[in-house]
C-alpha cells in the first residue's frame, strides 16, 4: 500500500522540520516547498492527501496561495491546515477566508497532529 502524501509549505526551519518528522513517523510521504507560489502547481502534480501551510512566514502570500488552491478544480478538495507560533486572529481569519480548514498553533500541530489530520480529512 502506498503511503499518503502530505505537502508542507514552510520557510521557518522550526517547526517545519519537526512537522515533517512527525508526519513521516505517522507513515506519510512528505514533500516540502518553501515558496507559496509553488503550492498549486506542486499540489496539481503530486496530488497530496493533505496540505499543511506555515502562515507566519508571509501570511498574505500564503493565504493567497491557499485561495488559489481552492479556486483550482484539481486541488479544491485537498484539506489545508494552517499553522503558526500563535496565529493572530487577523491572520487566522484571512486563512479561513482563503479556504484553510483548520488553524493551529505550533504546540497543537506538533502535539496533536494525528487528531488535527483526522479532523481536517473529516471536514472535506
Amino acid at each position: 500500500m502506498t503511503e499518503p502524501l502530505a505537502l508542507v509549505l514552510y520557510e521557518r526551519l522550526m517547526p517545519g522540520s519537526s512537522l515533517v518528522n512527525r508526519l513521516q513517523d505517522r507513515k506519510f510521504r512528505v514533500q516540502t516547498i518553501s515558496d507559496a507560489d509553488l503550492l498549486v502547481p506542486s499540489a496539481e502534480q503530486t496530488k497530496p492527501m493533505l496540505v499543511l501551510a506555515d502562515l507566519e512566514s508571509n501570511p498574505a502570500k500564503v493565504c493567497d496561495a491557499i485561495g488559489r488552491l481552492r479556486q483550482n478544480a484539481g486541488t479544491a478538495h485537498i484539506p489545508v491546515i494552517g499553522f503558526g507560533t500563535e496565529p493572530s486572529e487577523g491572520v487566522a481569519d484571512q486563512a479561513r477566508k482563503a479556504g484553510a480548514n483548520l488553524i493551529a498553533n505550533e504546540a497543537a500541530i506538533l502535539g496533536h497532529l494525528e487528531q488535527l489530520i483526522d479532523q481536517a480529512l473529516d471536514i472535506r
